[in-house]
């Protein structure tokens, strides 16, 4: 089985002639240069042998191929314009055949949107839902008392924890005071420890 996309159709086969007619006249155009050339040629042999009346018979077969060539240039010109004109309604054919297929798509999905009138109806059943939610949280906010109000955020507070579990607190910091620190807050305890510490007169003083 064949790709469609790969088969040749009527159209292609229609400009393939087209260019092949288009390149058997520019064949005939060359070989009809070529034989004016030679009889150009056979004309200045005559005249350099004396013979005019060849001479002459010569330059009039040139004459008439000179005319053939003529014809194939107007030829030529039909079949590259045909042949563009062939070209440029293939592609209008697929600018169509797009468009074509746009619009059946846009069709399609209009009515599965339901047209105009169901996305209406749509539109004014949201403004209706908003505005009759409005209305409700306006009508709740003036009659819920502040006891309510405190009621309900615990209830709130009460839903969160069920549905999110316990906030989980940062982890306290492991890290270790530096000896300096440490020998810095020593002698403090020390000098504290002398104050508290009785001297010798006074425990004399005491023991009497």
């Amino acid at each position: 089985m064949g790709n469609n996309s790969s088969r040749v159709t009527a159209q292609d086969k229609a400009i393939l002639d087209l260019k092949l007619q288009r390149d058997k006249l520019h064949q005939y155009q060359r070989r009809i240069t070529v034989l004016t050339d030679k009889e150009t040629a056979v004309a200045r042999q005559m005249l350099a042998a004396g013979d005019k009346k060849r001479a002459l018979l010569a330059l009039r077969r040139k004459k008439y191929q000179e005319s053939l060539l003529e014809k194939t240039d107007a030829q030529l010109a039909q079949l590259e314009q045909l042949t563009r004109s062939v070209e440029f309604a293939l592609i209008q054919k697929d600018v169509i055949f797009g468009l074509q297929q746009g619009t059946r798509v846009l069709r399609d999905i209009h009515a599965e949107m339901g047209g105009i009138e169901h996305v209406e109806k749509l539109m004014g059943e949201t403004a209706d839902a908003i505005a009759y939610q409005k209305e409700v949280s306006d009508m709740l906010g003036g009659r819920i008392t502040n006891q309510d109000e405190d009621e309900v955020e615990d209830e709130l507070a009460a839903l969160e924890l069920e549905v999110n579990g316990p906030a989980v607190l940062p982890n306290a910091p492991d890290t270790k005071l530096p000896q300096a620190v440490v020998k810095e807050q020593q002698p403090e305890i020390h000098e504290e420890e002398e104050e508290l510490e009785p001297q010798p007169e006074r425990r004399a003083v005491l023991a009497s």
